[in-house]
C-alpha cells in the first residue's frame, strides 16, 4: 500500500490553468500550518536571579573578610 502524495496531481486539480495559476476568484486549498503557540507562555520569574546574586555577593565579602583576618592574624587560633 503507497502513502498518497503530500500535493494534489495537477492535472486533476479544479480550476487549475495551464502554468499553474488559478482564475480570478478561484483559491488553492490551504495548506495546514503547524506554527505557533497554543496558549501564552508564562513568563519566569526575575526574584530568584537576583537572590542568588544576593547570597553570591555575601559568600564573597565573608571569604574575602576572612583571607583579611587570616593575613593580618587576627585569627591565630583559629
Amino acid at each position: 500500500m503507497t502513502a498518497e502524495p503530500p500535493d494534489p496531481d495537477p492535472r486533476r486539480t479544479p480550476d487549475l490553468e495551464a502554468g499553474g495559476g488559478v482564475p480570478p476568484g478561484s483559491t488553492p486549498p490551504d495548506s495546514a500550518q503547524t506554527s505557533g503557540l497554543s496558549h501564552p507562555q508564562p513568563m519566569p520569574s526575575k526574584a530568584m536571579p537576583v537572590l542568588w546574586l544576593v547570597l553570591t555577593g555575601v559568600l564573597v565579602l565573608m571569604v574575602a573578610g576572612l583571607v583579611v583576618a587570616l593575613a593580618f592574624g587576627w585569627l591565630r587560633g583559629v
